[in-house]
C-alpha cells in the first residue's frame, strides 16, 4: 500500500495529511483539524482537547473514533510519531462534535482538497500547477518557483536513477544526498539545516535562487555520470554522488571567485520572503 505524505494549508495553519494510493482518499492528522477548528496554536493543548474529546466520544460509543487510523507523521521535536487519523467522512462526522465558526468553512476546504488530488491523478500538470499557487501565495517569486519546480524533476530523474542501480532503502537515499550536498556546500543536509536556523522545514524550500541552482546542477551531475558509468549498488553510487557533488562545488568555487564573497547563506525563506513564524 502507497502512501504519501503531505503539508496542506487552511487559512495559513498547517494540516498534515497522507494519501493512500490504493484506498485513493485522504487521512487528516486529527490534532491539526482540531487546532484549526479551535483555533489554537498551542499543539499540547490542541492534543489534550482531543484526548478528552476522543475518550467522550468512545465512551458513547462512536464507531468514528473506534475506526480511526494511526500512522507516523514528523512531530514538532523532529521525530516520527504515531498520530489517529481520519479519512474525509469520519472527519465530516468528527467535525460535529467539535463547536467552531470554522467547520463549515474547514468541510469545504476538505471537499476541495479531496477532489483536486483525484483531478491531479488524471492530469499531472495540475499538481505543478498547484505547487506553483502554493509558492506564489507564501511569497516566492517566479523565477524561484521555476527553479524549484525544476528541481523536484531534477530529484525524480535522480532518484529513479538511484533506484535503477541498486539503491532502495531511505537511509541510502539519505546518505547519498548527504554526499552530494557535502561536496558541494561544504554542508550534510542536517549541518546545512542547521546553518539556516531551520528545523523539520525544507532545507530546498529556503536556499536562496543561487543555493538552488547550485543543488539542481549537482543532483542533474550525479544523474548524467551515474547513466554512463552504471555503477552497481550502494558503494559504487557513492563514488558516483561525490563526483556529482563536485561538479557544483567546481562551479560554486568560481562564482564565489568572481563575487568575492561565499554564496553559501545564512538567509531562509522567513529572511526573504518575510514570512511569519511558526
Amino acid at each position: 500500500m502507497t502512501k504519501k505524505q503531505a503539508l496542506q494549508l487552511f487559512e495559513q495553519k498547517k494540516v498534515r495529511t497522507i494519501w493512500d494510493e490504493e484506498q485513493e482518499k485522504w487521512y487528516f492528522a486529527i490534532v491539526d483539524v482540531v487546532a484549526v477548528l479551535t483555533e489554537q496554536d498551542d499543539y499540547q493543548l490542541s492534543r489534550n482537547y482531543w484526548k478528552v474529546l476522543k475518550n467522550r466520544l468512545k465512551n458513547e460509543g462512536n464507531e468514528t473514533v473506534t475506526n480511526c487510523n494511526q500512522f507516523k507523521f514528523q512531530a514538532a521535536d523532529g521525530k516520527m510519531r504515531l498520530t489517529d487519523v481520519a479519512d474525509t467522512e469520519q472527519l465530516f462526522r468528527l467535525i460535529q462534535s467539535i463547536p467552531s465558526p470554522k467547520a463549515e468553512p474547514f468541510k469545504i476546504w476538505m471537499s476541495q482538497v479531496a477532489s483536486t488530488r483525484l483531478e491531479q491523478m488524471q492530469d499531472p500538470e495540475l499538481s505543478i500547477e498547484q505547487a506553483m499557487l502554493d509558492y506564489k501565495r507564501l511569497g516566492y517569486s517566479d523565477s524561484w518557483i521555476n527553479q524549484r519546480l525544476k528541481s523536484i524533476e531534477i530529484r525524480k530523474e535522480l532518484t529513479d536513477e538511484w533506484n535503477r542501480t541498486g539503491v532502495t532503502e531511505n537511509y541510502q537515499y539519505a546518505t547519498l544526498t548527504d554526499i552530494i550536498t557535502k561536496e558541494w556546500s561544504g554542508f550534510k543536509t542536517k549541518e546545512y539545516k542547521q546553518f539556516k536556523g531551520l528545523k523539520k522545514e525544507s532545507l530546498r524550500d529556503n536556499m536562496t535562487n543561487v543555493e538552488l541552482a547550485l543543488n539542481i546542477l549537482a543532483e542533474a551531475s550525479t544523474t548524467e555520470i551515474s547513466k554512463e558509468k552504471d555503477p552497481s549498488g550502494f558503494e559504487e553510487n557513492k563514488v558516483v554522488a561525490k563526483e556529482g557533488g563536485e561538479v557544483a562545488k567546481i562551479a560554486r568555487e568560481q562564482l564565489e571567485a568572481k563575487i568575492g564573497k561565499s554564496v553559501i547563506s545564512h538567509r531562509n525563506a522567513k529572511d526573504f520572503l518575510q514570512l511569519p513564524e511558526e
